[in-house]
């Protein structure tokens, strides 16, 4: 059905979890998946495992944060493959904490990766993105992006931030033959919420109408669906994917 032969995708944040999920489905579909984080070790065996299964794929280490990082990485990826086709903004981390509490290193380095980097990135991959007049670029926000979250006032600022962004360039880029969408989990099966306890997950269970927490599989495979052909008429758009627990 879908077919990503001969296209380039970066995804960041690829080590685990979300992001490690969907450069995998990105490679089973045949795309030259560029895995992205800070941590080399990490996406080099993520990028050695969707090769050991048929797939092409290279991990390169990148701090989003960093301007002049981000830049040296788009510059080794055209130098690599050409092109880049599409751009997955998974980066992301949290430092929760009430508001009074809150430092502004934590409000920093948080916004400074989630939002801030992807807006490193965008920027990065607009000029080959535009000369070619084709492009996806998928940003993972979260419901808490749509909803706030006591307690987590600098992720949730992130996130909503992540939405506002999703639009303002898929306006810009629209004439260029680019799609611009956002995908927003619910709570999903990764490291964050294996740390939650017994009590905060049957509480959270309550708020969700299927009853479960999502995988990240599923979240990879919306990724799929924006970064094929069949979404080209697809922009501007945040889709949730969190079993029902937020209805717009």
């Amino acid at each position: 059905m879908y077919d990503l032969t001969g296209k380039t995708a970066i995804v960041t944040g690829a080590s685990r979890g979300i992001g490690k999920s969907i450069s995998e489905i990105l490679g089973s579909y045949g795309a030259n998946v560029v895995c992205v984080s800070r941590t080399a070790d990490a996406v080099k065996s993520v990028a050695e495992g969707i090769v050991s299964s048929g797939g092409s794929a290279t991990g390169m280490p990148c701090d989003v944060s960093d301007a002049a990082n981000v830049n040296d990485l788009i510059k080794q990826v055209q130098e690599k493959f050409g092109s880049i086709d599409i751009l997955v903004n998974n980066a992301g981390i949290t430092r929760d904490g009430l508001i009074m509490r809150m430092s502004d290193d934590d409000w920093d380095t948080v916004l400074g990766i989630n939002l801030k980097g992807a807006y490193h990135t965008i920027k990065a991959v607009t000029r080959p993105m535009m000369k070619q007049r084709s492009g996806r670029i998928i940003n993972i926000s979260s419901v808490v992006g749509l909803t706030g979250n006591a307690g987590q006032a600098n992720y949730s600022a992130s996130k909503a931030g992540l939405v506002g962004l999703t639009k303002s360039m898929a306006q810009e880029l629209a004439p260029r033959g680019i799609t611009v969408n956002c995908i927003a989990p619910g709570y999903i099966e990764t490291d964050m919420t294996d740390e939650l306890s017994a009590k905060v997950k049957e509480d959270i269970m309550k708020q969700i109408p299927l009853g479960r927490i999502g995988k990240p599989e599923e979240v990879a495979a919306m990724a799929l669906f924006l970064s094929s052909n069949e979404a080209e008429y697809i922009t501007g758009q945040t889709i949730t994917v969190d079993g029902g627990m937020v209805m717009n």
